[in-house]
């Protein structure tokens, strides 16, 4: 979650959302995404909107945070009702920061259990927690599976301590295996996330990564690029001349050998930079997102997104936690899409999907340059007689630019 707000119109203090947020709402899956802002440590690449303890200053409290949550969670159940949405069950929901496990895992069944007394919980939902592989112990991950948790997404990022050091990260390679084979005794589904390109990774040191988080047998696993974000540490580094930059055509190499590799192993990919042994193991919180569903976003800076209405909270836990503690909507601003602009965002999400796009989305613009995609390798030829885009490995590495070329000017 980035650390800066957008721009918006201004939210209500009630909280209470416009119309549109409930047309058609019944048909749109529901989820619950869950912000922990706390850190043991700030990683130098990380624009997230987390504090270390330092950081937080005067009226934020991780030992209070739990409860702060709830209270969000019944003004946003009472603020639905009131809006006009009608009751559903949640599908998913997900944990992350920050590091959620840094809390307690007492703390984290209480804000779940909030919520499913709110709203209920369809049979077979996915709740995720994200967590660091040294802010988990066998005792947290049992008491997490107790209360409702079916998954956890480890943070991994490397095998490689000298890649591990450069991004501040505080585990150690060895831990991994420790933490994949405890979430598996306590009956919970594993994902591994790993970042590639970090300044001074080489290529065999990516590959090491990849066959070691391989070897562990994972359910999913998650595979992004470093991207330096203006005001971290990271970025400071660079322009000083401590690390080299980033190199756009090793982050392809790079990109592709995971794709190899990680299909090889059983793995098949379902969105630009996310793979799962099977369809049930697709992170479905996430497929949400990219399929423009409804989610409630608790906890400071968290995001909320209902019917092409999408609002955020204030950033600081401590004012997060003095709105809520008056009773008012710790929103901080939204804004309310238009039909164009939800299709747009649409074609922009969808695109990256094994599933494809819909090409019936696309303008007559639009499809007209499906043929060209086509000639240059970026879009599956197939589309072409069928109704749906479908990225090629190289229109998955640049997938930003294919979908500008099938956007209306």
């Amino acid at each position: 979650m980035p650390s800066v707000l957008p721009l918006g119109d201004p939210a209500p203090s009630d909280g209470l959302l416009p119309a549109q947020a409930a047309d058609g709402a019944a048909a749109r899956a529901f989820g619950l995404y869950v912000h922990i802002p706390f850190c043991a440590v700030r990683c130098g690449y990380c624009d997230f909107n987390t504090y270390t303890a330092t950081e937080l200053g005067g009226g934020a409290s991780q030992d209070a945070y739990a409860q702060t949550a709830v209270s969000e969670v019944a003004l946003a159940a009472k603020v639905m009702a009131r809006s006009g949405l009608p009751e559903r069950k949640l599908g998913t929901v997900f944990f992350g920061g920050g590091t959620p496990t840094l809390l307690p895992a007492d703390d984290l069944a209480l804000i779940l259990r909030a919520a499913i007394d709110q709203w209920g919980i369809e049979d077979g939902a996915e709740v995720t927690t994200e967590a660091n592989p040294d802010s988990v112990t066998p005792e947290s991950l049992a008491v997490l599976k107790e209360a409702g948790f079916t998954r956890v997404s480890f943070g991994m990022q490397s095998a490689v301590p000298h890649v591990l050091k450069v991004l501040d990260r505080t585990h150690t390679p060895s831990r991994v295996p420790q933490v994949v084979q405890w979430a598996r005794e306590a009956g919970l589904d594993v994902s591994l996330d790993l970042i590639y390109g970090t300044p001074g990774e080489s290529l065999a040191d990516w590959r090491h990564s990849l066959e070691t988080a391989l070897s562990y047998r994972p359910d999913h696993i998650s595979a992004y690029a470093l991207i330096v974000e203006d005001g971290t540490k990271l970025a400071a580094q660079m322009r000083r001349g401590e690390v080299p930059g980033i190199d756009d055509d090793d982050h392809a190499d790079k990109y592709e050998l995971a794709d190899q590799l990680i299909t090889a192993a059983g793995l098949g990919w379902y969105e630009v930079s996310n793979w799962a042994r099977s369809p049930e193991h697709a992170c479905r919180h996430n497929l949400a997102y990219w399929r423009g569903d409804d989610w409630w976003g608790i906890g400071p800076g968290a995001h909320s997104h209902m019917g092409g209405v999408r609002w955020w909270n204030v950033k600081h836990p401590s004012a997060y936690a003095n709105r809520l503690s008056q009773g008012l909507s710790p929103a901080a601003g939204r804004e309310t899409l238009d039909a164009e602009t939800r299709n747009l965002e649409r074609v922009m999400l969808e695109a990256r999907l094994q599933s494809g796009l819909d090409m019936s989305t696309l303008s007559a613009a639009g499809r007209h340059q499906v043929a060209g995609l086509i000639a240059d390798s970026l879009v599956e030829p197939a589309a072409a007689f069928k109704d749906r885009l479908v990225l090629t490995l190289k229109g998955r590495l640049l997938a930003d630019a294919v979908v500008r070329r099938i956007l209306p000017d």
